[in-house]
């Protein structure tokens, strides 16, 4: 492909997001949690529960921080790069991102310094609240960003007239015919990444005996979660394709990689399309299923790319590959969370070394099936900025240069580095240090104390950095 502005200006904002895209999911499944250990020892006084509140608090402070640092870029190239787009949607996308601040940003920032600094200086009570209100503060943030993004594939309530959109039903808008199941499909997401690291950090503490008493506790109560919201997200994910093809046909006309309309269509299970030639090479399907899943019938007929002008068709082999991995790997949550039940009968589940090794790997596969999910979304509806209405083209700021846009990709590309490798050292050290199991006074069981300070954790003779194996 040619460098020219518009393509440089999508992956600059690719990378952008989908760099900023892991830590607001990590945050929101981790708030939740963190406000649901809180709860718990409120209610029954259970050390272990505030254990696990103050570590997995500063995880969550950790990513938190990440996620506000490497969002502030993603406003300003708004200006930047897509002008044209900006000043189009302002009528709409003004009032939703202010309409974020005022609701969810003020409620998250007003608590989060109760959260973190105010453990040991205020009641359990207005802690759990803070708790309550970050988590909630985090689920009203995905609402209007999830309602922006996918009124961007499904546009509704509202007119454009003399290039600009004109917003004609807020409730039409905001609740257009794509959210529910986008909104619904990210916090399960959320939570799934939450769990899985949560599963995979205890599984990693339980094979080196460390808090095993807390560990245990946070191991067997994430894998209920996980048992219940990975095959939930399947349904969801089914619920959401059959919007899609209502609503984007030519979206999943690129999943499939289906060229011609047909019935009867199979499900590819590996192939490697050719968008030159319109065609597949090396299929690999079981007949009738695509039909079935997609439309929930086998004999249903589905639409074809050759449909859609040449121009206007989404990039297949992203589309393709992107929605294959991130299926595959939720298959892949699933078995786990079942094996993980199978495992329980006997206390297996937390002696099985092979069963939490694998839970270590498997603490990555959500934020990889999440940006293979936005891959697939986004590519999937390209070359639309606003689906059907306006292009990339139409939407970039005119007077962009190929050397401008390189010249900032390269200096994003260098700051992100930066700040992940400083993100990332600071978690490692957080988790390596371990649940700091003295922390709290076990003889006022309804009093947080003050945590520990770092050097009295114990730690292991041979290892200075391992959490201790007390």
């Amino acid at each position: 492909m040619e460098l020219d502005p518009i393509l440089l200006s999508r992956l600059q904002f690719a990378f952008v997001v989908s760099f900023h895209a892991i830590f607001p999911a990590f945050s929101i499944g981790m708030a939740s949690y963190v406000a649901l250990l809180q709860g718990l020892f409120v209610t029954t006084g259970n050390q272990a529960w505030e254990r696990l509140s103050i570590f997995w608090t500063k995880v969550f402070a950790v990513v938190f921080g990440m996620g506000v640092v490497s969002g502030i870029v993603m406003a300003f190239q708004f200006g930047t790069n897509w002008s044209n787009f900006s000043q189009a949607t302002a009528n709409f996308f003004g009032p939703m991102l202010s309409y974020e601040v005022l609701t969810a940003f003020f409620l998250e920032a007003g608590f989060l310094g109760v959260l973190l600094f105010g453990r040991d200086r205020v009641s359990p009570g207005v802690h759990l609240f803070a708790a309550i209100m970050v988590a909630l503060g985090t689920l009203i943030s995905s609402f209007w960003i999830l309602a922006g993004n996918s009124w961007m594939h499904t546009p509704d309530g509202v007119e454009f007239r003399d290039g600009v959109f004109h917003v004609t039903s807020w409730f039409d808008a905001i609740f257009n015919p794509s959210f529910p199941y986008r909104l619904a499909h990210m916090v399960m997401a959320s939570f799934l990444a939450g769990g899985f690291v949560v599963a995979g950090v205890s599984a990693w503490y339980l094979l080196r005996k460390h808090d095993v008493e807390a560990n245990r506790k946070a191991l067997s109560m994430t894998l209920w979660l996980l048992l219940v919201a990975a095959p939930a997200q399947a349904v969801i994910g089914d619920f959401h394709g059959l919007n899609t093809l209502e609503h984007q046909p030519a979206k999943i006309s690129a999943i499939e990689a289906i060229w011609e309309t047909e019935e009867s269509v199979p499900l590819l299970l590996f192939a490697i399309p050719d968008q030159e030639n319109q065609t597949n090479h090396f299929e690999v399907g079981i007949p009738k299923l695509g039909s079935l899943i997609l439309a929930h019938d086998p004999n249903a007929e589905l639409p074809g790319l050759n449909e859609v002008p040449r121009d206007e068709q989404p990039p297949v082999w992203f589309t393709f590959f992107g929605f294959r991995i991130m299926v595959g790997l939720g298959v892949l949550m699933i078995a786990f969370a079942v094996v993980g039940l199978m495992l329980r009968r006997g206390g297996k589940v937390y002696t099985s070394r092979w069963f939490l090794q694998g839970l270590r790997l498997m603490s990555v596969t959500p934020f990889i099936a999440l940006l293979a999910g936005w891959i697939t979304t986004e590519t999937g509806r390209a070359p639309w900025l606003v689906y059907g209405m306006m292009t990339h083209a139409e939407g970039v700021t005119p007077s962009l240069s190929t050397g401008m846009v390189l010249f900032t990709l390269l200096g994003y590309i260098a700051v992100y580095a930066i700040i992940f490798w400083a993100g990332l050292y600071y978690l490692t050290r957080v988790i390596r240090k371990g649940i700091e199991k003295d922390a709290v006074d076990t003889e006022e069981s309804h009093r947080p104390m003050r945590p520990m300070s770092a050097s009295h954790v114990p730690f292991d003779s041979d290892d200075d950095v391992a959490p201790g194996r007390g």
